[in-house]
């Protein structure tokens, strides 16, 4: 069982345009008392889903919401039968099945979900059903650079649905296990040790940050601490760039920072904020404060990524990556500024980051709320799209994490040294990775291209949430014009 985390009621709902403020301390889940992970204890712990029971039961606003956005995915039905494979393909020139596994994925997931909030014993059994037959029949994940990609998404996915029914009779925990050891978790902790053999700049965030996602899932699952721990080190100190200060290597005074994979596009930008929550929510779930490393370091690129996806202007400092194959091709890319956003496009994401920030630890976030209050209420694997990007999260966040504002000044300061083991202080230094030339506004350009036959990063490929409703029409309004001013003097 997990302790309560504190946090003293900050503002919420309409705050300043992008600062961070100050908040009161708050803690991290704790881990048992003998030093064993809490379980459920990846996305979900049994506070959460007690909380979301109780308030669907309740019929309480915005929970019902999500929950109905729940059941009406078809995915999130007792009818759902699973098509396991023995080798999964993900990258051109293969025989391409993968959406399958992330299909039947969503599927365990969401009746798992469903069962906790509405007691349907039929939606567990088809939850364990599609997890005991995949653990029955995969050995390996093949195909091209992106089954690093498969091994980070569907591996953190699968053991978020497994986590969900761990204590079901007849799941096959042992053999949940050893597929996520044998055949998810070596793929993606290979990556962040080897980078498929490139320069570790090659790839850009989000391939780091679905490989931290799965290693970190599988060593929660597994009780394996030593995992657990390399998950969060790389986070703070990898090289690659998804860890934090790669991934966010410039704050402003202003309280934004910049998310580099803007210089990119928004679909990667939104993939890799919501893949950084992910890992952070889970960490927090175990005791380990990843959300708040290095002055909250991610809360001010989070910031940074919904407001330009709100339609706000942001900075860009021009970022030149090195690329290539160790002992190949070699070249470099340089983004000047800022992609082109879509205000339209969403994933969903917000929730959770939102209601993290502004009500466990009581921080002003009001473009991460006006963007979860434009997401509300957020779906899943199904409502995104027939595409691999519809499935990169598993959703459902309005439900999931909408949370009432506690209060409880007396609890322990959080470990933001993100170590599964001892508390720290909180991480600095690190540096900021060297920065490009800046070259002509809005241009990606690249100063060789790779050889043929390379194996390297060609793809990546009614109701609202609570801030919102407290705050009222008139304040709303208000406060969106307040935000569009500021946006035009920054």
């Amino acid at each position: 069982m997990l302790k309560a985390a504190g946090a003293a009621a900050g503002a919420v709902g309409i705050g300043t345009a992008a600062g961070v403020g100050t908040a009161v301390p708050a803690a991290a889940a704790a881990t048992t008392a003998d030093g064993s992970f809490a379980h459920p204890g990846l996305l979900h712990t049994r506070t959460d889903l007690d909380r979301m029971a109780a308030k669907v039961k309740a019929g309480a606003r915005p929970y019902t919401a999500g929950f109905a956005k729940l059941t009406a995915n078809r995915h999130a039905q007792s009818g759902w039968r699973a098509n396991p494979q023995a080798t999964v393909y993900r990258g051109s020139g293969t025989p391409e099945n993968y959406r399958i596994l992330y299909n039947d994925i969503h599927a365990a997931y969401q009746n798992a979900l469903r069962y906790h909030v509405s007691g349907e014993e039929a939606h567990a059994d088809t939850a364990v059903a599609i997890l005991n037959a995949w653990s029955g029949k995969l050995t390996a994940l093949e195909g091209s650079a992106d089954r690093f990609l498969a091994a980070g998404l569907y591996g953190y996915q699968f053991a978020n649905a497994a986590e969900l029914v761990r204590d079901h009779g007849d799941f096959e925990l042992g053999r949940a296990k050893k597929l996520l050891l044998d055949v998810f978790h070596p793929l993606s902790d290979d990556f962040l040790t080897r980078h498929n053999n490139a320069v570790v700049t090659n790839y850009w965030p989000n391939w780091d940050l679905t490989a931290i996602a799965c290693v970190l899932a599988t060593g929660i699952f597994c009780d394996e601490r030593a995992i657990v721990d390399r998950a969060a080190e790389y986070f703070k100190h990898g090289d690659g760039m998804g860890s934090v200060k790669h991934a966010i290597p410039v704050v402003h005074e202003d309280g934004l920072a910049e998310w580099v994979e803007a210089g990119r596009d928004q679909g990667h930008a939104l993939l890799g904020v919501g893949l950084m929550g992910t890992v952070c929510e889970m960490a927090w779930n175990q005791g380990i404060d990843l959300y708040g490393y290095d002055d909250s370091r991610f809360l001010k690129g989070a910031q940074y990524v919904a407001k330009w996806s709100l339609g706000g202007d942001v900075p860009y400092t021009a970022n030149t990556r090195k690329k290539g194959a160790i002992g190949g091709w070699s070249g470099s890319e340089t983004a000047s500024d800022v992609a082109v956003a879509d205000p339209a496009m969403t994933r969903p994401i917000w929730a959770m980051i939102a209601n993290h920030y502004t009500k466990r630890r009581g921080l002003s976030a009001s473009y991460l709320t006006r963007a979860a209050a434009k997401a509300a209420p957020e779906g899943g694997g199904g409502d995104y799209g027939p595409n691999s990007g519809g499935y990169d999260q598993l959703g459902f966040g309005t439900l999931a994490f909408t949370r009432d504002r506690v209060a409880d000044p007396a609890a322990p300061a959080p470990n933001p040294s993100g170590s599964a083991t001892t508390p720290g202080a909180s991480g600095g230094g690190g540096g900021v990775r060297p920065q490009g030339t800046v070259r002509p506004q809005g241009t990606v350009s690249a100063s060789a291209s790779p050889g043929t036959g390379r194996d390297l990063a060609a793809t990546g490929s009614e109701e609202v949430v609570g801030w919102a409703a407290a705050a009222g029409v008139t304040a709303v309004a208000g406060g969106l014009l307040l935000l569009r001013r500021r946006g035009r003097a920054q």
